[in-house]
């Protein structure tokens, strides 16, 4: 049977009828959006293979790092280790307790000299020191007796003045002790203190106690 119209022609017709344009629009549209996810997939996929990488580098490196750590443990070495340490501490624990004992031990000894410094303080700086003087006088002209109480006295002051650092000086006038020389050998320091009887014997054994 002859068609009345030509195949191509009605097949255009058809075409035309079936409006096909705004689907070729959305399939291309849909190729466009298919070949965005594959680019985007694929980029994260090589992101995702280079943090792979780098994490796996990582793990090699602590997993070296750990087994050199292992190898060069020594339970041997630890543990003496450990007992040098533990050495170490019972000497420091013991120095500090012989030093603790010392300082002890010094600071009885200064509270003996402090009390036996303001004893002397109190029986008189000047006075009995000056007082001990006069009777080196009186036992020049009683004939010189080397065994006089006086003398005894005052020499066994000066020794103690001289054992703490201190050294008195006479007045040439009078031949009262008018001078002190304060030495503390420790700092290196020399203090000369002019004795006046217008301070107190106590003022005058704070300031060489202070001094020392």
């Amino acid at each position: 049977m002859l068609l009345d119209e030509d195949p191509a022609t009605l097949i255009h017709h058809t075409i035309n009828n079936f409006n096909t344009a705004p689907d070729k629009l959305a399939i291309s549209r849909i190729h466009d959006s298919l070949s965005t996810l594959r680019q985007a997939r694929e980029l994260r996929a090589r992101e995702a293979e280079a943090s792979l990488k780098k994490l796996s580098r990582t793990l090699n490196t602590l997993h070296t790092q750990h087994e050199e750590l292992a190898s060069a443990h020594s339970s041997s070495a630890h543990a003496s280790e450990i007992s040098r340490l533990d050495t170490q501490k019972f000497r420091t624990a013991k120095a500090a307790s012989d030093l603790e004992m010392e300082a002890e031990r010094l600071s009885s000894q200064q509270a003996d000299l402090a009390a036996r410094l303001q004893e002397l303080e109190m029986q008189g700086v000047e006075g009995a020191i000056g007082t001990g003087g006069g009777g080196r006088g009186e036992s020049g002209s009683g004939g010189g007796s080397s065994s006089d109480p006086l003398d005894d006295e005052v020499l066994l002051r000066l020794k103690v003045y001289r054992s703490l650092g201190i050294d008195l000086e006479r007045d040439e006038a009078n031949g009262e002790f008018c001078k002190a020389i304060v030495r503390n050998d420790k700092k290196g320091d020399v203090h000369v203190v002019n004795l006046d009887k217008k301070f107190s014997r106590f003022f005058y054994a704070n300031y060489f106690w202070g001094t020392l």
